[in-house]
């Protein structure tokens, strides 16, 4: 689902590319941040010989510090959020500065923070800062008010040294490697962020580039309200935009393959409840859209109406075919072009017809979208033009669902279209639209 090329529609130059479900939090079921008054105790021996008393005495120790931390960016908390980070390192200490301004304009309506797994301190921490040096990877769990329906999860890497009795963080870089390679790079992590908010819909800008939030802002609104017109399910619109001039927000890989034809222009991000560490476990909770650096200055609303689409429909499951997801998201962006009646998509109709429909042997499945991008594309939306004819946009956001939770079978096809695989395909291939 992340091919990234999309046929031209009429004379107006539409979406790029599009992709569902790219993972990019890390989410542990039951964990919680532990509640502990054992921020006095210290381990008695050193890093590498700690018994297992020491490290949970250690563990409870840092997840306080942590805590505090949380609770001091929900009350916005400046001197309490910095109190646990070394002043002597200056260029940590403006990073962190910043990273609690960017918070708080996010408007989170809970954080927490808890230590996961250990890490080996990365080169030359120890010799720096002695053997009390503690590399970690900290889960941040959190919500942003108005936006998210359940906690998302990214990790970070900190390391802190033991000073007294008490835990300082010390380093907050060093161990990027070693973390999720999507997860951790977040709009608040690198320069200063500007929000604008147009209802349900958020956009984070570069601080310097608050006019264009604005602009895009007004964009996604108005995809939404296309894509609410022809999904016939409810869906409140909310999404977050991240239009970053930052290339290492979110880590997106933005071009594949060779020439500016395959240049990707935004992607629809999945956040899953039960992910931990490339493990994707639970359900998804809502979606991100993360547009291409370059291009984020000449974005459209066609460009964004096949990404809400997959936004709308991301927590209804992952168990449609590929060919449903990104053919319901085309249909959506076609209608859309075609609500204004200056446009039209039939270039794109006619390419489907000529050159693909010809060579349809069944639905398109993963291996089409592998090889051929354009027939796969093309041929899913025309399968989805064919499904909305047949039963209604209603019906179709019904099958659509029943397909998402339980997966393609046969029988759930026949139920809600009275046909087998083999004859849908047939239909789709003399259908004339």
């Amino acid at each position: 689902m992340n091919h990234p090329r999309r046929l031209l529609a009429g004379v107006a130059v539409l979406a790029l590319a599009a992709s569902a479900t790219v993972v990019t939090v890390r989410v542990r079921q039951g964990d919680s941040p532990p509640r502990s008054s054992a921020a006095a105790v210290v381990p008695t021996s050193t890093p590498g010989q700690l018994t297992a008393a020491d490290e949970l005495a250690r563990k409870q120790a840092v997840d306080a510090v942590l805590a505090r931390r949380a609770s001091a960016v929900l009350k916005g908390d400046l001197k309490g959020f910095m109190a646990s980070v070394d002043p002597k390192q200056a260029a940590l200490v403006a990073r962190q500065q910043l990273l609690f301004t960017n918070l708080r304009k996010f408007g989170l309506a809970s954080l927490s923070y808890f230590t996961a797994d250990k890490f080996d301190p990365g080169p030359g921490l120890i010799e720096k800062f002695g053997p009390t040096t503690f590399s970690t990877r900290v889960m941040m769990r959190y919500r942003i008010g108005g936006l998210d329906p359940k906690p998302a999860q990214t990790d970070l890497g900190y390391t802190f040294v033991r000073r007294g009795s008490a835990w300082i963080l010390v380093d907050d870089v060093q161990t990027d490697s070693l973390l999720s390679h999507d997860g951790h790079r977040q709009p608040w992590d690198f320069e200063e962020v500007a929000l604008v908010r147009r209802g349900p819909v958020v956009v984070v800008v570069d601080q310097k580039e608050a006019a264009l939030g604005t602009k895009v802002a007004d964009v996604a609104q108005a995809a939404v309200a296309s894509v609410r017109r022809h999904w016939k399910r409810p869906w409140n619109g909310a999404v977050l935009v991240v239009a970053m001039p930052d290339t290492q927000v979110m880590s997106t890989i933005w071009t594949s393959g060779n020439g500016a034809g395959w240049t990707i222009a935004a992607k629809a991000v999945t956040l899953f409840q039960g992910e931990q560490l490339g493990k994707p476990l639970g359900p998804p909770i809502g979606s991100r859209i993360v547009v291409n650096p370059d291009l984020r200055k000449r974005l459209d609303k066609d460009l964004l109406v096949h990404e809400m689409t997959h936004v709308a429909t991301a927590t209804l499951g992952t168990r449609a075919p590929i060919w449903m997801v990104e053919g319901l998201a085309e249909y959506v962006r076609c209608r859309a072009i075609e609500d204004d009646p200056h446009w039209t998509v039939d270039p794109y109709r006619k390419t489907v017809k000529t050159k693909y429909l010809p060579k349809l042997k069944g639905l398109p499945d993963q291996a089409l979208f592998d090889t051929n991008a354009d027939a796969a594309y093309g041929t899913s939306w025309w399968t989805v033009e064919y499904l909305a004819h047949k039963l209604g946009e209603k019906k179709l956001a019904t099958l659509y669902t029943a397909l998402a939770t339980t997966g393609f079978s046969e029988p759930t096809l026949a139920k809600y279209t009275g046909l087998t695989r083999t004859q849908l395909a047939a239909a789709v291939k003399t259908f004339k639209g």
